[in-house]
């Protein structure tokens, strides 16, 4: 019996990881299984006329919040073009929620959490010819599979996924993690071994991603890690997301010793507002945040990523921008993200309550709230975008290094900025031109930035044009 497993990722460079761990008990128990991936750039004609072509016995397509549309249209048309085939929906957008699928006669089964036991029972009784339930699965623990999942010279893009931990220790109230409670964790001597194996997988892999919700959750296991990652048998770089406020002494040391690129770290700040993390359910000092993220930038070999979240409960616009002012200088990238009521979160719960206004379709984002007016979160929706072309970019990061300490507030020299562009230049921000984009940081900071010496930012500027345009600057920076 053939079973497809279909997923549509956000770019060639990522990969899905799900669909390979089902790949996997699928085919010890005797099933065809063949992978699709596509992207969200590709065609859907061409994506349909692919699983078309597959004339498959089950379909399982894995969905997202920022693949569920598609997904939804595309299975079911197949549905309507293979009738006899089996539509199977799984992932976290359709593990809660499901009245929305309740009429949705072309669905035959959803599986609802972790799937690798359920769509391998799933999968049998179709074979077998048995009855099973439209709705299934549950928080069964069902992580014990070894091995990472990709195999040799599979096509993939750069970024490929690891999961040596499943589950999390906190109950953040827009996170779907927290409808699942407990940690369960591969040993050290796995992990590595495991990691081992994406030596020897294709060149094209440069990025192990963790997708463990909190890498560190139990430091010792983390150190262990971290330290035998030092060997430079380790080729790769490898992300983690981890908790600040859990790292000690002995885990500073160890990641002071990574050599340059071989370590990002992702970290959640989300505010500095006590009321706001206390209503989120996310109980850590954000103070002593900062200070480690802070303190390992400093060291400069380990890239820090900190992410704040715009729309959480009591935080207004004002404490917004402090907690941005708060963090800002504390990582090599601050990522503003915007709150998302995802189904199945407390938080989407209480929508009603904190008189949250969302869109109603995926991915679900939070226009206002109690606290926050729609005019408010564009504005910061206007400055991320900013922030994104000039800062998270690299490619102003002289200018940028001169400018930021002769600004009294980080967020009022973005936010500035981001008035000052849609003055300025009523095109999308994405099709400004480089040169424009360096002439207008130029005549902004003119005007906004006091005690500003001209001809030393335009001394940066140039240097940054040269360094990332690979060209000479143009004649206002000379």
């Amino acid at each position: 019996m053939k079973v497809v497993l279909f997923a549509i990722n956000g770019s060639f460079s990522h990969s899905n990881l799900a669909i390979r761990c089902l790949r996997d008990p699928l085919e010890r128990a005797g099933f065809e299984v063949v992978l699709v991936e596509h992207t969200l750039r590709d065609r859907t004609s061409h994506i349909l006329e692919h699983l078309h072509r597959e004339k498959a016995d089950i379909y399982g397509f894995s969905c997202y919040i920022w693949n569920i549309e598609p997904m939804l249209a595309l299975a079911e048309t197949l549905k309507s073009l293979l009738p006899e085939s089996k539509i199977v929906l799984g992932g976290p957008e359709v593990s809660y929620g499901l009245d929305r699928f309740e009429n949705s006669s072309w669905i035959d089964a959803i599986v609802r959490g972790e799937g690798e036991e359920t769509m391998l029972s799933l999968c049998q009784a179709i074979r077998g010819g048995g009855e099973y339930s439209r709705i299934l699965g549950n928080d069964a623990v069902t992580f014990a599979d070894t091995g990472v999942h990709y195999r040799k010279d599979e096509e993939t893009g750069g970024i490929l996924y690891y999961e040596s931990s499943r589950g999390c220790p906190y109950s953040c109230a827009y996170c779907l993690s927290s409808a699942t409670h407990g940690v369960r964790f591969k040993s050290v001597e796995q992990t590595l071994e495991e990691l081992l194996t994406f030596e020897t997988l294709s060149t094209n892999c440069k990025v192990i991603k963790f997708v463990d919700r909190t890498f560190n959750a139990d430091m010792r296991r983390a150190n262990a890690i971290w330290r035998a990652l030092l060997d430079e048998k380790y080729t790769k770089s490898y992300h983690f997301e981890i908790c600040a406020t859990l790292l000690n002494e002995e885990s500073f040391d160890i990641l002071s010793r990574f050599p340059k690129g071989k370590v990002q770290l992702e970290i959640g700040l989300q505010s500095t507002n006590t009321e706001t993390l206390a209503a989120s359910s996310r109980h850590i000092d954000a103070q002593k945040v900062i200070d480690a993220a802070r303190r390992i930038r400093e060291v400069g070999n380990v890239h820090v990523h900190l992410d704040l979240i715009a729309g959480l409960p009591y935080e207004d616009y004002q404490s917004f921008a402090k907690s941005f002012d708060d963090a800002y200088g504390s990582s090599d990238m601050l990522q503003l993200g915007f709150l998302k009521l995802l189904h199945g979160t407390e938080l989407r719960e209480r929508a009603e309550e904190y008189e949250y206004r969302y869109l109603p379709t995926p991915p679900y984002t939070v226009l206002q709230s109690k606290w926050i007016r729609y005019e408010e979160m564009q504005r910061l929706t206007h400055i991320a975008e900013v922030l994104d072309r000039y800062l998270e970019s690299g490619r102003f990061a002289h200018a940028l290094w001169y400018l930021t300490p002769l600004t009294e507030s980080p967020f009022r020299f973005w936010e500035g900025l981001s008035l000052y562009l849609e003055e300025h230049d009523t095109r999308p921000l994405q099709r400004i031109s480089q040169p424009d984009a360096f002439r207008y940081l130029l005549e902004y900071a003119k005007e906004a930035v006091a005690n500003i010496d001209v001809f030393k930012l335009k001394e940066m500027l140039a240097a940054d044009f040269m360094q990332h345009e690979n060209k000479n600057p143009p004649s206002f920076l000379r």
